[in-house]
């Protein structure tokens, strides 16, 4: 069993120098120092478990050797003796952090009693601190795998959702990548633009509750079948407003990604700033990668980048968010999209020609 270390600390010599013949006799490694200042600079060089200091001494006294230490050395147990038998005194040390506190003249006996208690107070003190990080640190590791978990059920979601309508394969994870592309752009904080590129990725979970016959319907949708479509934003809020509740920002963008700057979009025909703003930014991203990718309900694949743009520039402040069109297309006309990345995620391949071959956004 390791030896434990005990520091006296007295400003006088016989009386420490019996304390410390007592102790070692009980096992202990002893230092003595003869005041408070002496006490510091053993502490610097060597580990100590307990230190049994007098209070009155020249110099640094007995308070200030406490609170000293108890700053820069907070597992010390630390005792206190002194000739002067005060309630005051006594309490006031105790609340400072020390131990115990004992009138002089010292007892031996007693001495090595409260010695032994205070290092069992130490003891514990140390185990429970160390008992309360190893849970913290489970609780958060915990926390960390079920957080994965959630997201993990989350993604799967959506990958149900795209294996149902092979048109929109992959559109997910684009919308999210140009969603956080814009927040970046945009300077948002590192929380919200993690809530962005999560709201991106569950955007369109609600049209799991979409028909497949309109999902896939090839060419225009009738006012039905648009109204029926466009109920999946409300389907999707159902669905993740209990799971989503930590992520705030992420739900708006799954609920009002559809609603437009003029006011006449959906589901609540918000306007303006009413719309959140990260829903503002999903809307412009959900609709890029709608224009620059296979859909039912147009005869071509997909629109060459500068149509899309031209599109957004057409509509930007009526349909979209004027400074988050603008985010967005500097970000393109600076090469900050992978468009290669974009391209792997498409159902097959669609060359060169898609869509940075024909990047003309001057």
């Amino acid at each position: 069993m390791e030896r434990a270390t005990c520091l006296v600390v007295d400003d006088e010599p016989r009386l420490r120098q019996a304390l410390v013949r007592v102790l070692e006799k009980d096992g202990y490694v002893c230092h003595e120092a003869g005041t408070g200042l002496e006490a510091l600079d053993v502490l610097a060089e060597t580990p100590i478990s307990l230190i049994l200091s007098d209070l009155r001494m020249p110099g640094m006294d007995g308070v200030q050797l406490l609170k000293a230490v108890r700053q820069r050395y907070p597992d010390i147990a630390m005792v206190m003796i002194s000739a002067v038998d005060d309630v005051d005194t006594a309490v006031s040390c105790l609340a400072d952090g020390a131990m115990d506190y004992l009138p002089k003249p010292c007892h031996l006996e007693e001495v090595r009693h409260r010695l032994r208690q205070a290092l069992e107070k130490r003891k514990l003190l140390m185990e429970s601190r160390e008992y309360k990080d190893t849970l913290e640190r489970r609780v958060t590791e915990q926390g960390r795998r079920l957080e994965s978990l959630f997201f993990t059920s989350i993604q799967s979601l959506a990958d149900a959702l795209e294996a149902k309508d092979r048109y929109t394969r992959g559109h997910s994870g684009r919308v999210s990548y140009y969603a956080s592309l814009i927040a970046r752009e945009l300077a948002l904080p590192a929380d919200d633009i993690w809530q962005v590129a999560l709201g991106g990725h569950v955007h369109d979970i609600g049209k799991i509750g979409v028909r497949e016959s309109v999902l896939n319907k090839p060419g225009r949708l009738t006012d039905d079948e648009y109204e029926h479509i466009m109920t999946h934003t409300m389907v999707g809020w159902r669905i993740l407003a209990p799971l989503l509740n930590d992520t705030p920002k992420a739900l708006n963008i799954v609920r009002w990604h559809h609603e437009r700057i003029d006011g006449r979009g959906g589901p609540d025909r918000l306007a303006g700033d009413h719309i959140p703003l990260e829903a503002r930014i999903a809307a412009v991203a959900d609709s890029f990668d709608a224009m620059t990718s296979r859909r039912p309900y147009r005869p071509g694949f997909w629109l060459p980048l500068e149509t899309a743009v031209k599109e957004l520039r057409t509509h930007r402040g009526t349909q979209w968010d004027g400074p988050v069109i603008d985010a967005f297309l500097n970000v393109v006309e600076n090469d900050g999209v992978d468009w290669d990345k974009m391209n792997r995620t498409m159902d097959g391949d669609l060359g060169e020609g898609w869509p940075h071959a024909r990047k003309t956004t001057a």
